[in-house]
């Protein structure tokens, strides 16, 4: 899920803290090319981890062909898949959103380098949905199954256009930065990253949240609804909109007045028309988008 985003593009480090960290690593690893070498490996292994598990989700989530889906294999004592499910939800929804929190960053970044800090993030949450979707218990019951075709088609497009919306608006703010490798490049060649900036573009323009938006569309939209996906899509659904508050309460912190007066011109995740006309200075990217809760 995303592998989901914060406001870890706008958060830094103090400089003391960071470069603390970076002068252990480059000790740990005996010069300052070898540690940018491993860094680049290690960004790149997660990232690939990532692209893995994304891709995996939307065959996981669709009960496309692979080798485990949302309601494949025998199904067990229902206690038991609720209680199993609900924990490797939770595990994830924990991860996702305390490592996530600037609070946590401030404390996590004194031993791991700010350079690998959203890669280990990234990492981090891939194995937690790796290991959902590999110890997911399917509940088979049938909540709703839609026969007619052209309603059929029509539930598969918004699945499909849910998905293209999450991918779309990772490059729409900064899809490397959000994944990390951003960091690690500006690194390796020892540049630093420019400060933060406000800006909404395209999707942001409409909705907040065109990632989460994307998510939610993704995950109710399906022409045969199981229990099993029903609490996986409630699960989700609730953790999104705690995230959402979280995230949007560091972004104040952040942003300030600017942030207020985008919340006030523009819906949540409902595309509405606008009270009012988006100021210049929060035309453009990305109210903050890198995270998750």
């Amino acid at each position: 899920m995303a592998l989901t985003r914060s406001v870890d593009r706008y958060y830094r480090a103090g400089r003391s803290t960071e470069l603390m960290s970076s002068i252990a690593f480059d000790r740990f690893t005996g010069d300052v090319a070898m540690g940018a070498i491993i860094s680049v490996l290690y960004g790149a292994l997660a990232y690939v981890l990532f692209l893995g598990a994304f891709l995996y989700a939307i065959a996981f989530v669709g009960n496309l062909h692979s080798l485990k889906t949302i309601d494949s294999g025998e199904a067990g004592p229902l206690v038991s898949a609720l209680i199993i499910d609900t924990l490797l939800l939770g595990l994830f929804a924990i991860q996702h959103s305390v490592m996530a929190r600037p609070a946590f960053k401030r404390w996590w970044t004194r031993f791991v380098p700010q350079t690998v800090e959203r890669a280990t993030y990234v990492l981090l949450a891939s194995l937690a949905l790796l290991l959902l979707y590999w110890q997911w218990r399917p509940i088979p019951d049938v909540i709703w199954s839609v026969t007619n075709p052209n309603a059929v088609l029509v539930l598969q497009a918004i699945f499909w256009t849910g998905w293209a919306v999450v991918l779309i608006s990772t490059f729409l703010i900064n899809h490397f930065e959000l994944f990390g490798l951003r960091q690690i490049y500006a690194r390796l060649r020892s540049q630093t990253l420019p400060p933060p900036v406000f800006k909404t573009p395209f999707f942001y323009k409409r909705v907040r949240h065109p990632i989460y938006l994307g998510f939610l569309l993704a995950f109710w939209a399906t022409p045969s609804m199981s229990a099993g996906h029903l609490l996986f899509a409630i699960a989700t659904t609730g953790y999104i909109l705690i995230g959402i508050y979280l995230e949007e309460r560091d972004l104040i912190a952040l942003f300030g007045d600017q942030y207020r007066r985008y919340r006030e011109q523009v819906g949540m995740l409902i595309p509405l028309p606008r009270r009012k006309a988006l100021r210049d200075d929060a035309s453009g990217v990305a109210a903050g988008k890198l995270k998750t809760p």
